[in-house]
C-alpha cells in the first residue's frame, strides 16, 4: 500500500521522494491535521451534551443557556487566537516548532478533560483552545513552505489534498468519539480524543526529515529589547487577572460567569478594533481605505453565517438530543453522530462545486463574488427557517425524524462551499498589501465575533428551544444576502477594482 501512495512527480527530480505526486512531507502533516481536527471535532461533539448532562449521568449539569455559551466562547476563543498563533510561529519559534508544542498542549488538553474533577476540565479546554489556536495557522504555512517555487503546479492540489484530512477527521471523529463519550463513559470519550492527538504527534515528529527547512527558521525574530517588553506586558496582565479574580474567590462569588463575560466581550471587541484601526491607517492608500470599508460590511454579514453554522455542536446538538429520534431505517445511533453530515456533505460536495464554477465559467455564466457570498447566508438563514419547523413539529416532546436535521446539515453546507472559500478570496483581493498576511487572521475573527454573538444572547437569557430563535436568526441572514444581492452594483464600485 505504501508503495502505491508513492511515486516520482514529473515535475519534481526523480530523486525526490514524493506523495501522490507531491512532496514527502505533505503526507506527514495530512496525517498530523487529521489526527489534530479528530481529537478537536471528536471533543467537540460531546463538549455540549457532557456539560448539560446530569450530574447523575456523569455529566457537569450546567443549563442549556450556560453549556452553549461555555461551547461558543470555547469555539470563539480558538479563532481569536490563531491571529497571535500565527505572530508565535513567524517571531517566536518558527512555524515547526510552534506545531509541535501546540500539538502536545492540544493533547494534554484532551487527557486534561478526561480527569474527573472540574477544574481539570475547564484548564483542559483552556489548552485545547489555546493550542489550536497556535496550531492553525502555522501546520497550513508548513505546507506552502514544502513548494519552493510558489508558481510550483502542484501546490493548489496540495492544498487540496491537505484539507481533505480535515474533512476525513471531522467525519470519523464524532462516530467513534462520540460513541464511546455518549454510550460508555463521558472521560473515555475525551481520553480517545488525546489519543488521536498523541498519533497525530507521531507522524509529525517523524516526518521531520521530510519537512522543508523554511519551516524551521524564524522569519522575523524578536528582538532582545521586544522580547523583554512583551514578557513584562505579559506578566502585568496576568498578575491583574490574578489579583482580580483571586478577589472575586475570596469574595465567595465566583461564578462562570465571571469567565463567561469578560471573554464574550473580549471575543467582540478584538475584532472591532482591529477593523477600525485596518482602517483608519494613514499608510493606507485611498483605494485601500475603501475597500476595506467594503470589507467591514462583508465581516458583519460572515459573523451572521458563522454565528448559525457553528451551532451544529451546541443549539442543534441539543434538538438532536431532545427532539430527534435515535433511529432510522431501523438503525440507532447517538446524537453526536449528526455532527458526522457536515464533513460528509463536504467531501461528496466540494468536487462537483468546484467542477461546477468551472463549467459556468467557460460558458460565461459563473455568479459574480458577491452573488454567491449572497447565496451563501440566503442558504445558512434558510436552514434556520427548516430549524424552525422542525422545532414546531416537535411541541410536545413529539421527537421527529432525523431527516430533518439531514435536510438542516445539507443546505448548511451547500451555503458553506458558496460563502467560506469566496470569503477567502475576497479577503486575500480587498486586503491592504500592509496588512497582507494578517488579513486572513482578520477572516477567522469572523468565526470569534459570531459565536461571541451567541454566547451573549444565551448569558442575557435568549431561550433557544423555540421557534422564534431560529426564525430570527434566519430572518437576519437572509436579509443581509437578499441586501447583497439587491445592491451589488452599488457595493461594487467600493471594492476598488475587485471582482
Amino acid at each position: 500500500m505504501a508503495s502505491s501512495l508513492t511515486k516520482d512527480s514529473a515535475s519534481s527530480p526523480v530523486t525526490e521522494k514524493t506523495f501522490l505526486g507531491h512532496p514527502r512531507g505533505l503526507a506527514n502533516l495530512f496525517m498530523t491535521e487529521m489526527w489534530e481536527r479528530y481529537s478537536y471535532y471528536g471533543m467537540r461533539a460531546l463538549l455540549v451534551l457532557y456539560l448539560s448532562a446530569e450530574v447523575a449521568e456523569g455529566g457537569l449539569g450546567f443549563e442549556d443557556a450556560t453549556a452553549i455559551a461555555i461551547y461558543s466562547v470555547y469555539n470563539a476563543m480558538v479563532y481569536l487566537l490563531a491571529l497571535p498563533g500565527g505572530w508565535f510561529g513567524d517571531r517566536v519559534w518558527g512555524a515547526r516548532k510552534t506545531v509541535a508544542v501546540s500539538g502536545t498542549i492540544i493533547m494534554v488538553g484532551h487527557f486534561l478533560l478526561a480527569l474527573p474533577t472540574t477544574v481539570s476540565f475547564f484548564v483542559g479546554l483552556a489548552f485545547i483552545a489555546a493550542g489550536s489556536g497556535l496550531l492553525k495557522a502555522n501546520i497550513s504555512t508548513m505546507v506552502g513552505h514544502l513548494y519552493r517555487d510558489k508558481n510550483d503546479p502542484r501546490r493548489d492540489g496540495g492544498f487540496t489534498i491537505f484539507y481533505m484530512g480535515i474533512n476525513v477527521g471531522a467525519f470519523a471523529a464524532p462516530l467513534t468519539i462520540g460513541w464511546v463519550g455518549q454510550e460508555v463513559n463521558w472521560h473515555y470519550g475525551f481520553a480517545l480524543a488525546g489519543v488521536g492527538m498523541a498519533v497525530g504527534l507521531a507522524f509529525y515528529f517523524l516526518g521531520f526529515r521530510n519537512l522543508a527547512p523554511e519551516s524551521n527558521q524564524v522569519p522575523a525574530p524578536l528582538s532582545e529589547t521586544e522580547r523583554a517588553g512583551l514578557i513584562k506586558r505579559a506578566v502585568i496582565w496576568l498578575a491583574v487577572a490574578a489579583v482580580a479574580y483571586g478577589l472575586v474567590g475570596l469574595s465567595g462569588s465566583f461564578t462562570i460567569d465571571w469567565v463567561l463575560w469578560p471573554l464574550t466581550i473580549l471575543g467582540l471587541a478584538l475584532p472591532t478594533y482591529y477593523l477600525v484601526r485596518v482602517r483608519r491607517d494613514s499608510d493606507l492608500e485611498p483605494v485601500e481605505r475603501t475597500r476595506m470599508s467594503a470589507y467591514v460590511w462583508f465581516f458583519v454579514a460572515a459573523a451572521a453565517f458563522w454565528a448559525i453554522y457553528d451551532q451544529t455542536g451546541s443549539t442543534l446538538t441539543l434538538f438532536a438530543k431532545d427532539n430527534t429520534e435515535g433511529s432510522l431505517f431501523g438503525f440507532d445511533f447517538p446524537s453526536s453522530w449528526f455532527q458526522s453530515l457536515n464533513p460528509l456533505y463536504v467531501m461528496a460536495l466540494a468536487p462537483v462545486f468546484a467542477w461546477l464554477w468551472v463549467a459556468l465559467s467557460r460558458r460565461g455564466k459563473e455568479p459574480s463574488t458577491l452573488s454567491k457570498f449572497a447565496t451563501g447566508l440566503l442558504m445558512i438563514g434558510g436552514s434556520f427557517f427548516v430549524m424552525m419547523l422542525a422545532q414546531t413539529a416537535s411541541a410536545g416532546g413529539v421527537k421527529v425524524t432525523p431527516l430533518w436535521l439531514c435536510s438542516v446539515y445539507l443546505i448548511q453546507t451547500i451555503g458553506e462551499l458558496t460563502l467560506s472559500p469566496v470569503g477567502l478570496s475576497l479577503t486575500t483581493k480587498l486586503a491592504p498589501a500592509k496588512y497582507a498576511s494578517q488579513m486572513m487572521g482578520v477572516w477567522f475573527l469572523a468565526v470569534t465575533a459570531g459565536s461571541s454573538v451567541i454566547s451573549l444572547l444565551q448569558l442575557v437569557g435568549a431561550p433557544t428551544d423555540t421557534e422564534w430563535w431560529f426564525a430570527s436568526q434566519g430572518a437576519i441572514a437572509m436579509a443581509g444576502g437578499f441586501a447583497i444581492f439587491m445592491y451589488r452594483k452599488r457595493v461594487q464600485p467600493l471594492m476598488g477594482g475587485v471582482h
